[in-house]
């Protein structure tokens, strides 16, 4: 039986704007204030799906939240009718409403930890919505999250879903940017890679001192128990302090992997040669062979990869074996970056060509391309079972540019979230997306 790896992107929803909420990631909190352009994030991620598409991949759409969030306001004591809440949020606590209006789902490597079936004990895919503890504007996305892949993953046959993880600091969970998966083929057994930044329990770990470590070794091992994993089958790596400290906010800033391979900058791991053996080790008893791509600080710095978000890239496999690193428009404006790629790719290595993405307005909010997609494994009865109506095709991809040019605006400031219009204009535009992507009621407005 076929298997495959599908990227399902995360559709930039309509409220897109800089709020700089995110501290640690230095691209979001440097562009704080600036004007967006929602219309064009949306048609960028979009030409993105299709362009990978285009190039033989498996792709698929997963559905932005309703922003702003209301209820969400509500909980925090606003009152009155909608448009009340909206106004009174704006006028004592502009920080929160900002909050509430955050695109941030976008970035779905956040959304939850994918587990496939060769891996798990009851042989069905396995899903973990990320509780996102560490900041209030992703922490609010969870049930949502949880309520869209159902629609998407819906056959219980296939597809398990869990809650996310207690929403308080020891369980810190960030989804698939700290996990990676490597299998020498999508529907065989394989080893999973969790990447944490600190332990909440057990002191030996080390921590950063000028950042947040957002994702726990306890919360890492939650999952891999709610999924049904082996020891043998689970690799767990602590990213470095000193890293995280300079803006490496998720594994994936700082690491990607893909089949046999991972790629990774000379720093961003605590105990690396350990790790690397173990990951070896692992992979060879289910049928792998390793391989690993170091980047060393020498040629590349780790202020060049966070700026240039060269690991926050997509390493995707081709059928004749060799892969194709898909990075933002930011690697070639490096110039020790872009120096680096044309020699990997002309090494005769694994990684043969580097394709490069303009993907400007996600980037200054601080995601790339890896962060615009959760990778679902995928075998042909699991993809048959998948809701067809989240597959990206040519005719979906034509429909999904006609509604964000009917429906989003093309400049957002501060000041445009506190316009009680953007709350109709936002249910709208995502009333006619359920019917489109085929996933029935998911948002509150609706349910409600």
């Amino acid at each position: 039986m076929k298997s495959y790896e599908v990227n399902f992107d995360g559709l930039v929803g309509p409220t897109h704007n800089y709020g700089g909420l995110s501290y640690g990631n230095v691209a979001s909190q440097s562009n704080s204030q600036q004007s967006s352009n929602p219309k064009e994030a949306a048609l960028q991620g979009l030409a993105k799906m299709k362009a990978l598409m285009d190039m033989g991949f498996q792709q698929g759409v997963l559905a932005p939240q309703e922003r702003p969030d209301v209820a969400a306001l509500r909980r925090l004591g606003f009152a009155g009718s909608d448009a009340q809440v909206i106004q009174q949020a704006a006028k004592e606590a502009m920080p929160l409403l900002v909050a509430s209006c955050s695109a941030s789902s976008m970035w779905v490597a956040n959304a939850a930890t994918v587990s496939p079936s060769a891996d798990t004990a009851d042989g069905r895919v396995h899903f973990t919505a990320a509780n996102l503890n560490c900041k209030y504007h992703r922490s609010i996305e969870h049930p949502t999250t949880s309520r869209v892949l159902g629609a998407m993953f819906a056959d219980q046959k296939h597809f398990a879903h869990h809650a996310a993880l207690p929403a308080v600091a020891q369980f810190g969970d960030e989804g698939a940017a700290n996990h990676t998966r490597f299998c020498k083929a999508y529907g065989e057994a394989g080893v999973e890679f969790f990447v944490f930044g600190r332990s909440a329990f057990d002191t030996r770990y080390p921590a950063p001192q000028k950042y947040p470590a957002r994702q726990t070794l306890e919360a890492s091992r939650a999952v891999a128990r709610l999924h049904g994993l082996k020891e043998e089958g689970v690799v767990y790596a602590q990213q470095n302090p000193s890293v995280i400290d300079q803006g490496v906010f998720h594994n994936d800033v700082i690491a990607v992997g893909n089949g046999e391979v991972l790629f990774y900058h000379e720093d961003a791991f605590l105990e690396t040669d350990k790790m690397l053996a173990e990951l070896s080790s692992k992979l060879a008893k289910v049928g792998g062979k390793f391989q690993s791509v170091c980047v060393p600080r020498s040629a590349v710095t780790v202020d060049d990869a966070v700026r240039s978000y060269l690991f926050n890239s997509q390493l995707l496999s081709r059928a004749d074996g060799s892969m194709l690193l898909i990075v933002p428009e930011e690697c070639r404006s490096n110039e020790r970056v872009w120096q680096y790629l044309q020699g990997l790719a002309g090494s005769g290595g694994v990684i043969r060509e580097v394709k490069v993405f303009d993907l400007k307005q996600s980037m200054q909010n601080g995601g790339g391309p890896a962060c615009l997609r959760l990778r679902v494994a995928l075998n042909e009865t699991e993809l048959a079972a998948v809701n067809p109506g989240v597959i990206m095709t040519a005719p979906l991809y034509e429909s999904l540019t006609q509604w964000v040019e009917r429906h989003y605006r093309d400049r957002m400031t501060e000041n445009d979230l506190a316009d009680p219009q953007l709350l109709l204009e936002c249910r709208a535009a995502l009333d006619e997306l359920t019917q489109i992507l085929k996933l029935g009621a998911v948002y509150p407005f609706q349910i409600n």
